[in-house]
């Protein structure tokens, strides 16, 4: 029993010590301080813009005290893909009556995948304490039937929000 249980630990310490303390992960990193600068999450870039299959990519930065766009426009019932990034806080994103719900860490890349099946209007509040202004902090997910989707969003170039 006891050589077991030694076997054991020896293995999670070589685990460990192999993969420095941290499990083998996807983390996607990004420099934080050059966000709007250039790059995926350049001002052009933020929103929404439709794949040739009908999948839309969401980009989004949080910052104190806002989402940048503060209103999304996705398609419903088609796949969506948010990417989030943070250049000076920790930040919560949720998306109310959904199972969307992550941390926005600077220096790192959140990506989250859903589909939101019925059309509608969601509150995209911050929920992890950011500072002062932590309680303005709020957006919205608009969810159109894909037919009323801004025609904008299938040119690759152009990413829309509910002001385009």
């Amino acid at each position: 029993m006891t050589a077991i249980a030694l076997l054991l630990v020896g293995v999670v310490v070589y685990t460990s010590a192999h993969w420095g303390f941290h499990p083998p992960s996807a983390v996607e990193t990004i420099d934080s301080t050059a966000l709007h600068t250039g790059g995926e999450f350049s001002e052009a870039n933020l929103g929404t813009v439709i794949a040739p299959d009908g999948s839309a990519l969401v980009r989004v930065v949080a910052q104190q005290y806002a989402f940048v766009p503060s209103c999304l426009v996705v398609p419903a019932g088609k796949p969506v893909t948010i990417r989030l990034a943070s250049g000076d806080a920790v930040h919560g994103f949720l998306v109310q009556g959904t199972n969307v719900n992550a941390m926005v860490v600077p220096g790192y890349v959140t990506t989250v995948h859903t589909t939101f099946k019925d059309p509608g209007e969601r509150l995209m509040p911050c929920h992890e304490y950011c500072g002062v202004g932590h309680q303005a902090m709020w957006a919205r997910v608009r969810i159109v039937e894909s037919f009323n989707f801004p025609s904008d969003a299938n040119n690759k170039q152009k990413a829309v929000n509910c002001a385009s």
